[in-house]
């Protein structure tokens, strides 16, 4: 049983392909998902395909029609299609198949969505106007989250793996893990740094919280986490979902804070390598999309300034 999906036997060795990827579980999840949703239709076929082996590009372009028929989005087509492609790389480097029929093979590549960014009145009530039914401790823990994930661009999985000892105050920056295990250092801004000194330092901030969970709940072996639910756990990205969901005007997600992050650091003139750099992205071409927010930013701030526009 691999992706919530049953396979007829192991010959798609999913869990070793999974295994093999040095990824994030969450996209390792995704794949997974796609191959072996593949294999359970190539079972049903006539005559039903048993393995990878018995794949050829015929069939992988049948299986995009029929996910065209079946009305997914060209983006899950898209994505779909990468994932076999990374599945039937591996079965080749294994020697499982000798021809990718992959190869040559197109799916729609999805409609670009620009990245949503906060307008200025919006981040100010996320980051400056906690709920007033929160208990102070829980602000503190919620500020603290939003200003890292806004001040130092953290996708959501980055901020919520921090222990304790990745964070420099002296040296106002943190340890982060990426995608793929990559480790870079970013630094902290000045609100974001204050925020997590008071969670971190002060009588009622960390210790507190950690105590009063104990006291209800044990904690696990992640008792170095930066921060924790009520459950004694790690906070995760639902937590992390939910608390901004107590702050935010509109629904918002918290990789909105990420976009808004690159979007105003390119309108300040920043270099967009360096935006790469402090983003963790391993290609440029996915730091420049928010050189297209920014350049629309700039198209409708000309539209509604210059008397002449």
């Amino acid at each position: 049983m691999v992706g919530g999906e049953h396979v007829t036997d192991g010959s798609w060795q999913v869990d070793e392909f999974v295994a093999a990827v040095p990824l994030a579980s969450s996209t390792l999840a995704v794949y997974a998902r796609d191959v072996t949703a593949f294999a359970s239709w190539s079972a049903a076929q006539q005559p039903p395909v048993r393995g990878p082996g018995d794949v050829d590009r015929a069939l992988v372009r049948s299986y995009l029609a029929h996910l065209n028929s079946q009305h997914k989005a060209s983006r899950t087509m898209a994505r779909s299609m990468a994932s076999l492609r990374r599945y039937f790389g591996w079965c080749v480097r294994r020697g499982t198949v000798v021809v990718d029929p992959t190869i040559g093979v197109s799916a729609p590549s999805g409609t670009a969505r620009l990245p949503r960014v906060l307008r200025a009145d919006e981040l100010h009530q996320v980051l400056d106007e906690p709920a007033a039914e929160q208990d102070p401790d829980s602000m503190d823990r919620d500020g603290a989250v939003l200003e890292v994930l806004y001040g130092s661009g953290l996708r959501v999985s980055e901020l919520c793996g921090l222990d304790v000892d990745d964070v420099d105050l002296a040296r106002r920056r943190l340890t982060v893990w990426g995608k793929g295990a990559k480790q870079r250092i970013v630094p902290l801004s000045g609100p974001a740094h204050d925020a997590l000194s008071e969670w971190l330092e002060r009588d009622g901030g960390r210790c507190t919280w950690l105590a009063d969970v104990a006291a209800t709940v044990p904690l696990d072996s992640e008792a170095s986490a930066l921060f924790h639910n009520r459950r004694g756990r790690r906070l995760g990205p639902r937590d992390v979902r939910r608390l901004l969901d107590r702050r935010s005007p509109v629904p918002t997600h918290p990789h909105a804070l990420r976009h808004t992050f690159a979007t105003h650091l390119l309108d300040g003139g920043a270099d967009l390598r360096v935006v790469q750099e402090l983003l963790g992205h391993a290609d440029l071409a996915t730091t420049q999309v928010y050189t297209h927010v920014s350049k629309d930013r700039l198209s409708r701030v000309f539209r509604e300034s210059h008397p002449r526009a």
